[in-house]
């Protein structure tokens, strides 16, 4: 036990006890919770030991077929092509930025950064997200401005190209699909991959709608249609990196839930200041603060506290024990004793 430090304001003495310990009993808290931790970051470290490979092989790839896609796209003066080739492009300097990121978030922790890097995983989703979207904005005005004067298309070249790009993407995807489902710094990079899979698909149908049907519009529709799909998807990793940004509460934790969970635990008279937030993919924190009159409970009801949100999936907890309401330890209400 930590010893007491006099307090010199008597109008809190009545609260400096169980202050006392409710800080003895959080920092047994903290402590208790890091041997959850730690094996959920070697559950983190695997999952971005996966998302790095991935990565390195997509980056590869989608680099050597970004310098064909931009040849073939110019040759055969087809918007879909340099659409997805643009695409592609982004793709080369977001999966760069992904794979670097993964590195920075294993740098450890230091004193002024004391969750470390893991951050910056978030920081690259929405940027990600945010260049697709830009990209995504610029593609749909010129499929408008073509529509309304359609310009001849190479077919041939525009459906070899499609068809190769169907392939390498649909390989640098698989690489990219384990860690996607962890890693909303992977996800991003495989939504770029995702989306030129799209586009090399669109290439290929408006190439054979042109060249069967003479449908010169099929070009700037097929990249529309391929650019819409892209935007939902990129708005949603932007939104949901911008929720984890501003802390807030995690969409699969029912926050009502936790409350109830804490407020059942034997000894607990009440829960307040409690809040739940994403730290990046896949950490979950809480905090809380929890009034428990007997500070003979305090150990046993901390205990069953960590014990309810672990199962709940938030392993990195902060609770902060309270002996007396706060209006109990006010000047006022010493006073008027």
């Amino acid at each position: 036990m930590t010893a007491m430090r006099a307090n010199t304001e008597p109008s809190y003495a009545d609260c400096s006890a169980p202050r006392q310990r409710e800080q003895a009993g959080a920092g047994h808290s903290h402590g208790h919770d890091h041997s959850h931790d730690d094996g959920h970051g070697h559950a983190h470290d695997h999952s971005h030991g996966a998302g790095s490979r991935g990565l390195k092989g997509a980056l590869i790839i989608t680099s050597l077929f970004l310098i064909a896609e931009v040849v073939g796209g110019l040759l055969s003066n087809s918007l879909t092509l340099l659409a997805d080739a643009g695409h592609m492009f982004t793709d080369v300097g977001a999966l760069a930025f992904s794979l670097f990121v993964v590195w920075l978030a294993r740098q450890p922790a230091n004193s002024r950064n004391t969750y470390g890097y893991l951050r910056w995983e978030i920081l690259a989703a929405l940027l990600n997200g945010a260049v697709l979207l830009a990209v995504s904005a610029g593609i749909v005005w010129e499929a408008i401005q073509r529509l309304r004067t359609p310009e001849p298309v190479e077919t041939g070249l525009m459906f070899a190209i499609g068809v190769a790009g169907l392939v390498v993407n649909a390989i640098s995807a698989r690489l990219l699909h384990a860690g996607s489902g962890h890693s909303l710094n992977v996800r991003a990079a495989y939504l770029h991959v995702l989306s030129d899979l799209l586009g090399s698909a669109a290439a290929v149908v408006a190439a054979l709608f042109i060249r069967y049907k003479g449908w010169a519009i099929a070009d700037p529709i097929a990249s529309i249609v391929m650019t819409l799909l892209i935007a939902r998807s990129s708005w949603s990793l932007v939104r949901e990196s911008v929720d984890v940004l501003l802390e807030a509460t995690p969409a699969h934790i029912d926050l009502k839930k936790i409350h109830d969970a804490l407020n059942a635990v034997p000894g607990v008279e009440s829960v307040h200041d409690l809040h739940v937030w994403t730290l990046t993919s896949g950490v979950v924190a809480m905090s809380a603060h929890v009034l428990v009159p007997d500070p003979a409970a305090h150990q046993a009801s901390l205990e069953t506290m960590t014990h309810a949100v672990a199962s709940q999936g938030i392993h990195h907890v902060t609770i902060q024990l309270e002996g007396k309401t706060l209006e109990e330890c006010a000047p006022e209400h010493s006073h008027s004793h």
